[in-house]
Formats: structure tokens, C-alpha cells, sequence
């Protein structure tokens, strides 16, 4: 070993020997940037972890390392800037296309359903339709047992065609009053005329009697004839009035027949009416639905025994109050029926007058205890431009949309 080695393994062997010149080494501090740097360089060395409670969280990530991670990493970076660019352009298109329209959910087809009843009671003789049918407005129903009312049509016929028996013979007793009237009119002429010659000869006997030319029974005979005369002309003409009141009573007895006349025309005519009555008939177009009667069961007025459903449907579509501002009538719509995943085109018909809570059975009152402001729906008629190719129904649902900005 040479002295060089010597040398050297001895001033190995001093530090830790622990001698008085390391021990001062080792008591004295390290400067503030090597202490630091010694920190930051352990820190380096251990493997990242999430910081534990208490404990503050990292410092963000500077630019300059996020510069690094895009250069590590520059086509993810670049996908997701596009991805982001267009999420934001289509929902900037969407709400510059979506804004011209309104559309709802809360909306079914709807019609004016005809409950189909009798009008007058009697058991039901026969069913003409099955269910679901089409139907064409007049055809027949149903119909129910005429023969009461074809009774009651002949009875009415019968009734008139006998007050008009009354009426003719009142008529000819008219006539043949008149000619009486006409015979006692002679009679007073007749009369008339023979009380004329009386009263000359009765004034021409008395006017001898007085001279002395006459005889007094002569004289007393023509003021007798006189007398006999004036009586019976007033009889002619009481005989004459009578004759002229009995046509007033034969007239009265003929406004009565014609009275009956008119109230036998009258029952006649209820006894068509009831008798057509008894055949059940489409008022309008359309397919039979709830069909209950059947035959032989008994059917009163007001029972309904089938349901007629019209080919002429609309939309009702509650739509909320916040999106009519801009609706209105005439405006294009574009009708979506969920049952056949198709759509028709129509148009607005009309608004309701009216949130469809105030015309309900219990209708909100605000004036009474906690309010709470509820955005309330108004229902809208739409209706289709054209019939549609497809069988559809009340309460199908469908999803209107509005074209309220064209």
C-alpha cells in the first residue's frame, strides 16, 4: 500500500471516527436554495397521489406543462376542440330552428261521438250493423218493433178521414139551409105582398062603412083579414131568421169538424214520425263502436244502444299558455300520429277562449287559501288539410307542431 492510499484511507476513516471536524460539518445549516432544491428533488422522486384530508391541494398545471401535454398528445386535442366546436354550432342550430316552432305532447285525436238511441221505447225487432262497421250516413241501424205505431198511423187516418166525413155533411146541411133561407125569403114576400092588399081593403072597407055605402061584416072581415095578414108576415120572417141563425150554427159545428180534422192530421202526422221512429238511421258517416242492443231486448228512449263515431276527426292539443304568443289561426301544422308513426299535414282551426281548468267540473279558485302560480294549458282545435288515408280515433294520441315563425 502506498502512501497516497494511506493518506486517503485515513481521511475516510476520520469522518467516522467521528472526529471534531465532522461533527462541525455536520452541525452547520445548508443554505436556503440547496435545502429547497434537495425538497423539490425527493418530491420528484416519489409517485404522484391525491392529497390526503388537510392537506392543500397541487398547484394547477402551468401553461408550460400544459403545452407538453399538447405536444404529447396533439390529435386527441385536436378532436376534442372539434367535438367541442360542434356541440356548440348545433346547439346553436337547433335553437335558431327550433324556435320556429311549438309543438306538444298533450295532445289526442277528437270528435263528436253520436250516442245512437231511440226515440221511441218498444223492443228492438233487429240489428242491421255489426261492430266497428263503416257506415254512410241513412243507413239503417237498428230497428225496433212497428207495429204499435202502424196501428197508430191507421187509427190517425182513420180520425181524419172521418172529421172530414163531418165536415162534408156539415157542408151539405149548410146548402140545404140556404135554400131555406131563400124559401122563407118568399114566404116574406108572399107575405108582404097579401099584408099590402089587406091593408088597401081594410082601408077601403072602413072608408065605406063611414059612407054607409058598406055593410060592417064586410068591413070587419077585411080589418080581421088585416090582422091575420101582419101576423103572418111576422111569422115569414121569423121563420126567416131562424133559417139564417141555423146556418151560424151549422157553421160552428163546421169549424169544430175542422178542428178535429186538423188535430187527427196532427196525430197522423206524430204517428208517422213515431213510426219512422222505429228504424234506427246514421245520421252522418262513420264506424259503429260500443255496440250494446241486441234483439229482442227491450229499448227505451234515451237508452243508448250504440255509439257512432264520425269520419270528420280533429286535434285537440293543450298547449301551454308561454308558448301562444306567437300562435295563430291559419298557421301550418305538421300532425304526427303515434300510431302509425306518420305525419299529416293541417292547419290551426281555432284557440280556445279559456284555460281548459275554468271550463272543467271543479274549476281552480285562486281567491281562496295558499296561491301557487301553475302554468296553465289552453286547448287548441287543429284540424287536418285532408282526411287521413287511416283509421283513427278520439283519444289517439298524436304530437302537433306549429309553424308559428314561417
Amino acid at each position: 500500500m502506498s502512501a497516497a492510499d494511506v493518506i486517503s484511507a485515513k481521511g475516510d476513516a476520520a469522518p467516522r471516527d467521528g472526529g471534531p471536524r465532522q461533527a462541525r460539518l455536520q452541525d452547520a445549516p445548508e443554505p436556503r436554495e440547496v435545502a429547497e432544491s434537495r425538497r423539490a428533488e425527493t418530491k420528484a422522486r416519489q409517485p404522484s397521489a391525491l392529497p390526503e384530508a388537510g392537506q392543500a391541494p397541487p398547484p394547477p398545471q402551468t401553461p408550460a406543462g400544459r403545452r407538453g401535454v399538447i405536444r404529447q398528445h396533439p390529435i386527441a386535442t385536436i378532436v376534442g376542440a372539434v367535438l367541442i366546436l360542434a356541440g356548440i354550432a348545433a346547439g346553436i342550430a337547433w335553437y335558431l330552428h327550433a324556435r320556429h316552432y311549438e309543438s306538444s305532447d298533450d295532445a289526442f285525436i277528437d270528435t263528436r261521438a253520436v250516442l245512437i238511441s231511440p226515440q221511441v221505447s218498444g223492443a228492438i225487432a233487429a240489428v242491421d250493423v255489426t261492430d266497428n262497421q263503416v257506415v254512410k250516413a241513412g243507413d239503417l241501424l237498428a230497428t225496433i218493433d212497428p207495429r204499435d205505431y202502424k196501428a197508430a198511423v191507421d187509427q190517425a187516418a182513420a180520425q181524419i178521414r172521418q172529421a172530414r166525413a163531418s165536415i162534408d155533411d156539415i157542408a151539405a146541411q149548410i146548402g140545404a139551409q140556404q135554400a131555406q133561407i131563400q124559401q122563407a125569403n118568399q114566404q116574406v114576400q108572399e107575405a108582404q105582398a097579401a099584408l099590402d092588399f089587406a091593408i088597401d081593403e081594410n082601408r077601403r072597407y072602413q072608408e065605406l062603412v063611414q059612407k054607409g055605402a058598406g055593410t060592417v061584416q064586410r068591413a070587419q072581415q077585411a080589418q080581421s083579414d088585416f090582422t091575420s095578414k101582419t101576423a103572418a108576415l111576422d111569422a115569414a120572417n121569423a121563420a126567416r131568421l131562424a133559417a139564417a141563425r141555423q146556418v151560424d150554427v151549422l157553421r160552428a159545428k163546421q169549424e169544430e169538424a175542422q178542428a178535429q180534422l186538423q188535430a187527427a192530421q196532427a196525430q197522423k202526422e206524430q204517428a208517422d214520425v213515431n213510426l219512422q221512429r222505429t228504424e234506427l238511421r246514421a245520421p252522418t258517416d262513420g264506424r259503429i263502436a260500443k255496440l250494446t242492443g241486441a234483439v229482442g231486448a227491450l229499448a227505451s228512449p234515451g237508452q243508448a244502444i250504440m255509439v257512432l263515431v264520425p269520419l270528420d276527426v280533429w286535434v285537440t292539443a293543450n298547449f301551454k299558455e308561454t308558448q301562444l304568443e306567437l300562435m295563430r289561426v291559419g298557421q301550418s301544422v305538421d300532425i304526427h300520429i303515434d300510431a302509425y308513426d306518420r305525419s299529416f299535414p293541417g292547419h290551426v282551426d281555432s284557440i280556445q277562449a279559456g284555460s281548459g281548468t275554468a271550463f272543467s267540473l271543479l274549476p281552480a279558485e285562486n281567491a281562496t287559501g295558499n296561491y301557487v302560480k301553475v302554468v296553465q294549458r289552453v286547448p287548441v282545435k287543429i284540424t287536418f288539410d285532408q282526411r287521413p288515408d287511416v283509421a283513427v280515433g278520439p283519444g289517439m294520441s298524436v304530437v302537433p307542431t306549429v309553424t308559428v315563425r314561417p
